[in-house]
């Protein structure tokens, strides 16, 4: 299970603000490509389930690594996300072929695909993979040390980029969510930064094909 804290921020001006305020606790910045599969049916999405590509690096033709993911059973309450995940690696070259020719994601040899395959029926002949498209996600990563509430945490400030629009999210993976979610509140009204708490996960925008609360 997946633990997050999920903040949407308002606009790019309260991401700059944000960017800024981080900037010496900066230790890394991913350029990412997420590309969602499913049946034609959409089989997985019916049954709150989301099977990611992951690519990582600016260069779409080379990217640095990929990862492939398995998300089900999402929940989202007041800024709290859980999730059901799954992730193992994948070969980058093998990613991109799959990316042009999706159905050949039902043939490797991998964990995850076998699991949808024998829950969902997803990924064989009957009902063979097809790419539903996905988006763009700059996410740059701090690490925050909290001296009153002697938590460590790792942020993950992202910039969301699909076809209708732009969306700005302050995230946090953790073990103790409230303790968390009042680190991450303070740290934003220090920076004077207005957040709304999430009610929806990036997936959930993508498939509506709108920018949602």
């Amino acid at each position: 299970m997946e633990v997050e804290i999920k903040l949407r921020l308002p606009d790019a001006a309260a991401h700059r603000r944000l960017s800024s305020f981080l900037a010496p606790r900066l230790r890394r910045t991913h350029a990412q490509r997420n590309l969602f599969f499913d049946a034609a049916a959409r089989t997985l999405a019916a049954a709150t389930a989301a099977l990611r590509v992951r690519l990582y690096g600016p260069d779409d033709h080379a990217p640095s690594r990929a990862v492939l993911a398995l998300k089900r059973r999402p929940r989202i309450d007041a800024g709290v996300s859980r999730v059901e995940e799954i992730e193992e690696p994948l070969d980058p070259a093998l990613a991109l072929a799959c990316a042009d020719n999706p159905a050949r994601l039902g043939g490797i040899d991998s964990p995850i695909i076998r699991l949808v395959a024998s829950e969902y029926g997803v990924g064989g002949d009957a009902a063979p993979f097809v790419c539903l498209g996905g988006f763009r996600n700059t996410r740059s990563v701090y690490d925050l040390e909290d001296d009153s509430e002697g938590l460590g945490l790792v942020l993950e400030l992202d910039e969301t980029r699909f076809d209708f629009g732009t969306s700005y999210e302050l995230e946090c993976e953790t073990a103790e969510p409230d303790r968390a979610k009042e680190v991450l509140e303070r740290l934003l009204t220090l920076a004077g930064v207005p957040y709304e708490y999430s009610q929806s996960n990036k997936f959930g925008c993508f498939m509506a094909g709108k920018l949602l609360p």
